[in-house]
């Protein structure tokens, strides 16, 4: 049977334009069945607490689960390597952290490379860290906590949620630009390492603002300082590490990222959906609760931030020649 020349280009037009109509097809259709939203740490921490709020959310908007999957260990690495290994359809998610960024030049060998490996979807939250002690600590303020611990090197016990996360990285900065030697006590997570904070088994963490806010509030920890540059509004009581220690400013961002090679209709999708969620005035006042303030921009905002990030605690990781523990 033979074609017209033209009928057999409608024709061939047509079917390549079919891959492009499926994977609109599928965008649109998407999420039609639960999604894992992998988180690298334990229940409990900053990171968690962000994932479950926009898993909530995004449930709550797009008619499907998003199931949070708790996978600490190796500084988020583990968790990371198992989105990484994933098919890329989007029903698997990595809620990404600025540990993720630490991590490319922390660690050497990985199995994965996460600028190239990962997709950045959206933005989610910016925080500040805090450094908080156990009330029955001797020091109330920054300078005084300073003073303590340069009278007892090595005896202070510095927690984190593992090496590399900001919470350790926060702290490794504070080392170098106050002179104080701490000892460095990596935990699975920031949940157990303020346990033994709230138990006295360790001094002092420069904690996520979500994880630690309502033990503050309750009195159970004392805020000696937030990390940003300025103080947060939400507690403005709280002075800032920089008044004393002048240059000092770290932060914390949680933001969701894919497999590479997801559809970018579906990218598309979820950054549309999350930036509605960050806008609405309910889920402001939800992130400000948690010391945090929204994200909002496109994918590529994101992964400039993630870029920015890496490059600046890259120079920290080598000037003080950090290794993973």
């Amino acid at each position: 049977m033979k074609f017209p020349r033209r009928k057999f280009l409608q024709l061939a037009a047509g079917a390549a334009a079919l891959p492009g109509l499926s994977r609109i097809a599928g965008a649109q259709a998407y999420p039609s069945r639960p999604v894992r939203l992998v988180v690298g740490y334990a229940a409990g921490g900053g990171t968690d607490i962000a994932a479950r709020l926009i898993g909530q959310l995004l449930s709550e908007r797009l008619g499907q689960q998003f199931v949070i999957e708790n996978r600490p260990g190796a500084a988020t690495n583990i968790a990371t390597e198992a989105v990484v290994r994933s098919p890329p359809d989007g029903y698997t998610l990595l809620l990404a952290a600025t540990a993720n960024a630490v991590n490319a030049t922390l660690y050497e060998k990985l199995n994965f490379n996460f600028m190239a490996d990962i997709v950045p979807v959206a933005g989610i939250m910016r925080s500040p860290l805090v450094m908080v002690v156990n009330p029955s600590f001797p020091a109330r303020t920054v300078p005084e906590f300073i003073a303590y611990a340069k009278a007892r090197p090595r005896r202070i016990n510095m927690a984190s949620s593992g090496a590399g996360g900001p919470d350790h990285m926060s702290g490794e900065l504070f080392k170098m630009m106050t002179g104080v030697d701490m000892t460095h006590v990596p935990y699975r997570g920031l949940g157990p390492a303020l346990t033994d904070l709230l138990g006295g088994q360790v001094e002092v963490i420069f904690s996520s603002f979500p994880a630690a806010i309502e033990y503050i509030k309750a009195d159970r920890l004392r805020a000696l300082a937030v990390t940003t540059a300025t103080r947060f509004e939400g507690a403005p009581n709280i002075p800032t590490v920089g008044d004393v220690v002048q240059g000092f400013e770290t932060s914390q961002w949680y933001g969701v990222s894919a497999p590479r090679n997801i559809p970018s209709e579906i990218v598309d999708k979820l950054n549309k959906e999350i930036n509605a969620t960050l806008a609405d005035s309910k889920t402001k006042a939800r992130l400000f609760d948690l010391g945090g303030t929204p994200l909002i921009g496109s994918s590529s905002d994101f992964g400039r931030l993630i870029a920015e990030t890496t490059e600046k605690w890259g120079k920290v990781v080598r000037a003080v020649n950090i290794k993973p523990e």
